[in-house]
């Protein structure tokens, strides 16, 4: 049965991915035809509030599915994953096209996203406790197969003429296909609890080990660093580099989906700080080439390397504190979690704030910028595009500093 428990786990994940891709495909066209309505000067800001409200649902139902998961069950809540992700999307599908009812949506979904990321990491980390790197990265490698399913959905969506409410009701079916599955398959307990360390302990355990606050404090990196990109990607780069962007965020996680299979191996030739200082490098280069990137040929290479960076950030984090803490449990690896929701929840505005204050300040005013089209407005667009990964940047270039004093301690420490 536990082939049966981890494959549902894969499902849910696949679910959350597949809903991150669908919003992401839809947000210019609901940008377009909703929030410029709202407010055209600022719609893009009005975009990342709007993306951040399914971050704020996922790091609240976190934190609170985390610290109670042994209580509710692990299996119970893997099943209201799939009912909250198959409501949100029904209600996107009827929504009436105000912001209200998008973000209720929205937030629904971020819902169902916190009860996966809740159950589906300890349940995989108490199947496979010898393997915990090789099998969460096995596990997030069906987050990058449902971010391609949803990309490709939403080109298809649109090539036939399916409008954003189709598009994104379509999470509905994964997550009533999760939340049946989860009937009568048994689920282990979290470990912690497994091993009889009584809750009360894994509370204290913040307290007792300082050092999970670093750790804790560059996932809001690591996520920014691969989350905020995944979301803004086809609003931002479609007018300026000649193809939707949608196609580098498929491309991006088909390369996703396949290295993490493979994360074992390496996890066993360098160490889990190791990859990721690795990663915030190639992720900083990506970020910086993506600001510059005009064509589609200047666009995948600069995506290829954003990806071979970000590929393996989160499940690594999450592989490390279990690995480091393991009397942290469950609570550990969701408050990760909830720092990575509450990371995009916060930067994906502060982007749309960049990008429109930097396309207003190169149109020269909001008159100005209502007046333009054709080439004119795609060359704002570009650089306003440019400005706002410029800023993402900064983020994995502090992670080089961070992941490399913490691999020069470990390596110290082991020596002595």
């Amino acid at each position: 049965m536990a082939k049966r428990a981890f494959a549902i786990c894969c499902l849910a994940l696949f679910t959350a991915g597949l809903s991150f891709s669908l919003r992401a495909a839809s947000i210019g066209a609901i940008e377009h035809e909703v929030l410029a309505a709202i407010d055209q000067a600022g719609s893009a800001t009005l975009a990342g509030r709007l993306l951040g409200t399914a971050f704020l649902g996922f790091g609240a139902m976190l934190a609170l599915a985390s610290a109670l998961l042994d209580r509710i069950g692990t299996g119970r809540t893997l099943a209201l994953s799939g009912l909250c992700f198959a409501a949100g999307s029904s209600l996107l599908a009827v929504s009436d096209s105000s912001y209200g009812s998008l973000r209720a949506g929205y937030l629904l979904c971020g819902l169902g996203w916190g009860f996966a990321e809740a159950s589906i990491n300890p349940i995989t980390a108490a199947l496979f406790p010898a393997e915990r790197t090789s099998r969460l990265n096995r596990l997030h490698a069906w987050w990058p197969a449902g971010l391609i399913a949803g990309g490709l959905t939403g080109i298809a969506a649109s090539a036939f003429g399916l409008g954003w409410r189709a598009q994104l009701a379509l999470a509905a079916i994964p997550g009533l296909a999760t939340a049946g599955l989860c009937l009568g398959t048994p689920f282990p307990r979290p470990e912690r609890a497994a091993a009889g360390i009584p809750a009360r302990e894994m509370f204290a355990e913040i307290a007792r080990r300082p050092l999970f606050l670093v750790w804790w404090g560059a996932m809001f990196l690591t996520a920014a660093s691969e989350l905020a990109p995944g979301q803004w990607i086809d609003l931002t780069l479609t007018r300026s580099v000649g193809m939707r962007g949608i196609w580098l965020l498929v491309y991006v996680s088909g390369m996703m989906f396949a290295l993490r299979h493979f994360a074992g191996p390496i996890a066993e030739r360098l160490s889990n700080p190791g990859i990721l200082w690795i990663s915030s490098v190639l992720a900083l280069l990506g970020l910086l080439a993506l600001s510059f990137a005009d064509s589609p040929a200047s666009a995948i290479g600069a995506a290829t390397v954003w990806g071979l960076g970000v590929c393996f950030m989160w499940p690594t984090m999450l592989a490390s504190v279990a690995e480091r803490f393991p009397r942290g449990g469950e609570l550990f690896i969701g408050l990760m979690g909830v720092a990575g929701a509450l990371s995009i929840h916060f930067v994906l505005p502060e982007l749309g704030a960049i990008f429109d204050g930097a396309k207003l300040a190169l149109a020269g005013g909001a008159d100005a910028f209502a007046k333009l089209s054709g080439a004119g407005l795609d060359a704002v667009l570009r650089g306003a595009a440019a400005s706002s990964f410029r800023s993402l940047a900064i983020l994995p270039g502090l992670l080089i500093a961070v992941f490399g004093a913490i691999a020069l301690s470990e390596r110290k420490r082991s020596r002595s």
